[in-house]
């Protein structure tokens, strides 16, 4: 896969590394021109940045998840990243719920920016049932990619991956990810106004940049100074 680097010091590996999953039609460096690493190296957050490109030839053969497991997440891990989000925009998110789903114990988290969630078939199903908690997905086939993602969203709250969920209210799949956000604790979820768009995809990653790890890690040290009184 061709990937785009961007450290937060060169030749050292940060303990946190955040690998990238496109919109269809875009690539890594949409992700740079839109500000993503500007609005971390702003923060001072010392955070590795990997922007993946989504090679179409691996989405028609289904070997993409084996392509980022192989090429991004075991190489990230074998360097000593002890944690590895995944930040997923449209179909790429839709991609990082699908590696979850598949590999929940290899990642730490997926953050996701309006991702697509299926077509109507399986939402509309889901939107009939009352919504994902009264939704049974039943047996699934290996390859019933939608309605596995639906069901890990279903059953996230017993995995050990953190899932936090961004869109724009007007968002062309807005209905679907009200569907997931209904799933998710309500903390978990940001809804800014706006569209399908790369300026709504990039402020909320810096409102997940703020809440992830500009005020846990000021939470962690207002109880490290509790304890230590």
């Amino acid at each position: 896969m061709r990937t785009l680097s961007e450290p937060a010091q060169p030749g050292v590996t940060a303990n946190t590394r955040i690998l990238f999953l496109p919109a269809a039609y875009t690539g890594p460096e949409d992700f740079v021109q839109a500000g993503f690493v500007t609005a971390v190296r702003e923060r001072e957050l010392p955070l590795d940045l990997v922007f993946a490109e989504l090679n179409l030839q691996h989405l028609t053969d289904r070997t993409i998840l084996r392509h980022i497991r192989h090429e991004l997440v075991l190489p990230a891990r074998a360097l000593g990243c002890r944690s590895i989000w995944i930040c997923g925009i449209s179909l790429g998110g839709f991609i990082g719920l699908a590696f979850a789903e598949r590999y929940s114990a290899e990642i730490d988290g997926l953050c996701l920016l309006a991702p697509y969630l299926g077509n109507h078939m399986i939402t509309g199903e889901i939107e009939r049932a009352n919504g994902v908690a009264a939704w049974q997905p039943g047996d699934l086939a290996a390859d019933d990619d939608e309605r596995r993602v639906w069901r890990f969203i279903k059953s996230h709250g017993n995995q050990a991956v953190s899932v936090r969920l961004g869109y724009g209210s007007e968002d062309r799949f807005a209905n679907s990810h009200r569907m997931m956000a209904a799933a998710l604790n309500p903390a978990d979820v940001r809804v800014v106004p706006g569209g399908h768009e790369w300026p709504v995809w990039a402020q909320l990653w810096g409102d997940f940049l703020d809440s992830q790890f500009i005020h846990q890690d000021r939470n962690l040290h207002s109880s490290a100074t509790a304890s230590n009184r």
